[in-house]
């Protein structure tokens, strides 16, 4: 029979394993709803990778830098999504506006519509960093 420190560490371990297994879960089960198609049968992830292609000659080695700079502030586990759903969204405001270049306004506008609101605050910081205005682009924080 289970007694003492063994029992207390078997139910440590069974508790972490649930609690790991859920939290996995629920990241897998996230991925998994944004992978179901639309209404027009492309996901929201098959939309951002289509618009990451179509745009994919629009970007400047200058505009490549300025957006890994901005999505610097993200955990580096998730940079690279979180980089590719902002590509995702400037790619489809370029399209959208007929551009013939990713531009920095482009950039500001795609990155600030893609980022959570709970995230505007760490993105005004580096917006302040890089002593860019942020007056054009107020509407969109509160939108």
């Amino acid at each position: 029979m289970l007694e003492g420190w063994f029992l207390w560490f078997i139910l440590f371990w069974v508790l972490t394993l649930v609690l790991l297994m859920g939290i996995g879960g629920f990241f897998m089960f996230r991925k998994f709803l944004k992978r179901l198609p639309k209404q027009d049968g492309k996901s929201d992830m098959d939309w951002e990778e289509y618009y990451v292609k179509q745009t994919k000659e629009l970007w400047s080695h200058d505009q490549k830098v300025l957006l890994d700079d901005l999505v610097d502030p993200v955990p580096e586990l998730f940079r690279d999504v979180a980089r590719h759903k902002i590509a995702g969204k400037i790619g489809e405001l370029a399209l959208k506006e007929k551009a013939n270049e990713i531009t920095e306004d482009l950039i500001i506008r795609g990155y600030i519509i893609a980022t959570p609101k709970r995230d505007h605050k760490f993105l005004k910081k580096k917006l302040l960093e890089r002593e860019i205005n942020m007056s054009p682009y107020e509407h969109l924080f509160e939108s």
